[in-house]
């Protein structure tokens, strides 16, 4: 990982702007960023444990805990909140049986809420592995989920 973080870092007049690439690598590699990822990435760029993990706590899209191997996130930012994103989140609580931020006993899905997807036109957004649906009703919910455990 080292090697690749370095032909990243070369690519930046500033070591600095190459951590959101180097945090990927990492999260790539380990599924999470772990503290030994967060330490592995910090020495590969010059920096700190502490300013690495800043920045990851920063956004969505870095894990800084363990996640299932399917990741459904609901946008809950207030233009999909005035569309019903609670409802929406508490249905995926309900077919999953998990609270938002838990993952399955079986460790295979991880539910997020997310503070914003971009999709503010199309409320409520879901991001399922990362692709999109928009827009999602509580009605929908049962048929994702099934969809999520079937491995569509």
């Amino acid at each position: 990982m080292y090697d690749e973080i370095q032909e990243i870092k070369a690519q930046y007049p500033r070591t600095r702007s190459a951590v959101l690439p180097a945090l990927r690598i990492a999260q790539q590699r380990y599924g999470w960023l772990t503290p030994d990822a967060l330490r592995e990435v910090a020495d590969a760029l010059d920096e700190t444990p502490a300013f690495c993990q800043s920045v990851a706590s920063f956004y969505d899209m870095f894990h800084l805990a363990p996640v299932g191997r399917r990741l459904v996130e609901v946008c809950t930012n207030i233009s999909c909140a005035l569309v019903g994103a609670q409802q929406v989140l508490e249905a995926f609580e309900q077919e999953l049986g998990i609270r938002a931020g838990e993952t399955t006993d079986d460790g295979q899905v991880t539910l997020r809420a997310l503070e914003c997807a971009g999709g503010c036109g199309w409320g409520t957004v879901v991001a399922v592995d990362h692709r999109y649906r928009e827009p999602v009703r509580p009605e929908d919910v049962p048929a994702i989920v099934q969809e999520v455990r079937d491995g569509g």
